[in-house]
């Protein structure tokens, strides 16, 4: 999975709310203050900002939760558990005031779909033998040029398929 930048939040979603609560905390702003300077472990933070480990261990679930924070390293101690160590996720975080998945985004989503059923329709035109190199000699061979091809069926289909998806899709956000 490849690492976002940024974190994008509307404030019609829980999430804006959840972090909302995680930056308005004093322990949650202390540790992120803390890993701003360098990374650390759970028992770290609580002895250098004078926290309990259980008000640390909790506060850190809440900011890994809100993807202000990331652990990708750890350690094993003298007694064998994972210590993991804790640094800043490094995103931007932006607030959309609405929801930003809107028509523009959804025909980009679908262009994919789109351009493989042209690509597929093309190639089996190609090898069907119905793209005339010559002129037709005759009047039947003219004829059998002129007969639907199957291809175009197929890409017919698709964009069918893709209308009535894009379609139904419209319906269930406008009454969701």
């Amino acid at each position: 999975m490849a690492k976002q930048s940024f974190l994008l939040v509307s404030l019609q979603e829980d999430k804006a709310k959840k972090l909302a609560q995680v930056v308005s905390n004093e322990s949650c702003r202390k540790i992120l203050d803390y890993l701003a300077e360098k990374e650390s472990t759970e028992t770290e933070l609580a002895k250098n900002l004078q926290l309990p480990i259980s008000t640390v261990h909790y506060n850190l679930k809440q900011l890994v939760d809100a993807g202000l924070v990331s652990s990708e390293e750890f350690h094993y101690s003298k007694k064998g558990k994972e210590v993991s160590h804790y640094k800043l996720a490094n995103k931007y975080i932006i607030i959309a005031p609405k929801s930003t998945f809107g028509l523009k985004e959804k025909l980009k989503s679908l262009l994919p779909v789109l351009l493989i059923a042209s690509g597929a329709a093309l190639a089996i035109n190609l090898f069907s033998g119905k793209f005339p190199i010559t002129l037709p000699t005759s009047f039947m061979e003219a004829e059998r040029i002129n007969e639907p091809s199957i291809a175009l069926w197929i890409f017919a289909g698709a964009v069918f398929a893709l209308f009535v998806y894009f379609i139904t899709s419209l319906i269930k956000q406008r009454k969701g």
